[in-house]
């Protein structure tokens, strides 16, 4: 086992972090006044917009502009960069997010590591530690958190802490139900089902808990802070130990009646002998696991974060066959349900295995019966292995930040 944070375990009391309201950034007279809001997703959508810009694409008044962005200043939540010249006229000032107008923390609980991250409002992880472990224990996970915590606040001031907006926490649900996939000990993963999280988690952290799905954090992630931003309809698949997904319409993450829209692991696929099985049999990374065991070689080699997945060989290649007919099948049964732009793909494995994954799942959706589909473009994730903590991290972000409904912009072209 490694623990990244093994010396700050050793004792010492508590930390002291916790989210505070700073300025107007998570009370309910300021940011989330909705207007304010609309501003602030807008200019995190882009790399920078003029004054005159965001009142064309929200509709806005120019005075009204001028004054949420004076406020906007004020609270330190948005920055001015340096003016860009155009062909005629005075030039226009671009504004930003700040990137320490607000902190949030992202926890992942997984099956074999816990990641916990600081993120910055404008998506940038500060600092991320990790600790790898043989399953997920209720105490070690506390234990971890708790001193966490403050390793990776370490390097921020005094007022850069009280701008941490809260805590977001990602991992799967019904951790119980998975005790064969994942090869615990009895009543370890028993442990969980009667854990509140947000409370266990809250013991340690003085601000607000929000939980989600592991899958549909990542996919919070690469909605906020991806580079697939051309797409407003799109379903994600997020390749780990256990696969999984999201549901993103409209440019807002979709989360359904029970927070569990986008339970891709759950799709039915082809399986053995023409008979159903789960797409979580299929596509995620335990069953290529257990080819390595099956062949007699070391299973634990492609979870070193430095290994080179290509050398991994026949069990790689033909987990990838494999896992790539049935995202296909996944992404086909998608987009029968809901007219999607997109199947975004993402995972915890090196880019060029996802790359080569994506381009699998591309060549088996081709050779599938679509008649009666729209066409669906298969694209890459760009988040990456961290998306679950980062998406974890964003959680508090948006809950402060962004709007609590679709987005009202005006859709822009690529090139606009």
């Amino acid at each position: 086992m490694t623990d990244a944070v093994s010396a700050a375990e050793t004792g010492g009391a508590a930390n002291g972090v916790g989210a505070m309201s700073f300025a107007r950034g998570s009370n309910n007279s300021g940011v989330r006044l909705y207007n304010e809001r609309l501003v602030l997703s807008l200019i995190r959508r882009s790399t920078g917009l003029a004054k005159a810009e965001i009142a064309r694409r929200t509709g806005l008044t120019a005075p009204a502009v001028m004054k949420i962005i004076r406020q906007l200043e004020a609270d330190g939540l948005v920055r001015r960069e340096a003016p860009r010249r155009g062909r005629v006229g005075q030039p226009s000032v671009p504004f930003t997010l700040n990137p320490d107008g607000a902190f949030s923390l992202g926890l992942k609980i997984g099956r074999r590591s816990a990641e916990l991250v600081l993120l910055d409002l404008a998506g940038n992880a500060r600092t991320v530690i990790e600790r790898t472990y043989a399953y997920p224990e209720v105490e070690a996970v506390g234990r971890f958190v708790r001193y966490g915590i403050d390793e990776v606040t370490r390097g921020l001031d005094a007022g850069q802490r009280a701008r941490i907006c809260g805590l977001g926490v990602g991992m799967p649900f019904e951790l119980w139900n998975w005790r064969d996939e994942i090869a615990a000990p009895d009543g370890v993963l028993e442990a969980w089902r009667d854990v509140d999280v947000a409370a266990e988690i809250g013991a340690h952290f003085d601000g607000p808990v929000h939980v989600s799905n592991d899958a549909t954090a990542a996919c919070a992630a690469e909605l906020a802070f991806g580079a697939n931003r051309d797409y407003l309809d799109y379903f994600y698949l997020f390749i780990a130990w256990f696969a999984g997904g999201g549901v993103v319409l409209n440019g807002a993450l979709f989360p359904g009646r029970t927070g569990n829209a986008g339970a891709a692991g759950s799709m039915p696929v082809a399986g053995g002998r023409g008979r159903p099985q789960q797409l979580i049999r299929a596509a995620s990374l335990y069953p290529l696991e257990r080819r390595f065991v099956e062949a007699g070689r070391d299973p634990t080699a492609f979870w070193d974060d430095g290994h080179d997945w290509r050398t991994l060989g026949p069990q790689l290649d033909g987990w990838l066959a494999t896992a790539a007919a049935a995202l296909a099948q996944a992404a086909a049964a998608a987009a029968a349900v809901i007219d999607f732009q997109a199947v975004i793909i993402d995972g915890a494995m090196p880019p060029d295995i996802r790359a080569r994954l994506v381009a699998e799942t591309s060549a088996a959706y081709a050779d599938l019966d679509r008649q009666g589909l729209s066409p669906l473009e298969i694209a890459e994730g760009s988040i990456g292995r961290r998306a679950r903590a980062i998406g974890a991290a964003s959680l508090p972000l948006i809950a402060n930040f962004e709007l609590d409904q679709n987005l009202l912009f005006k859709h822009q072209p690529a090139n606009a």
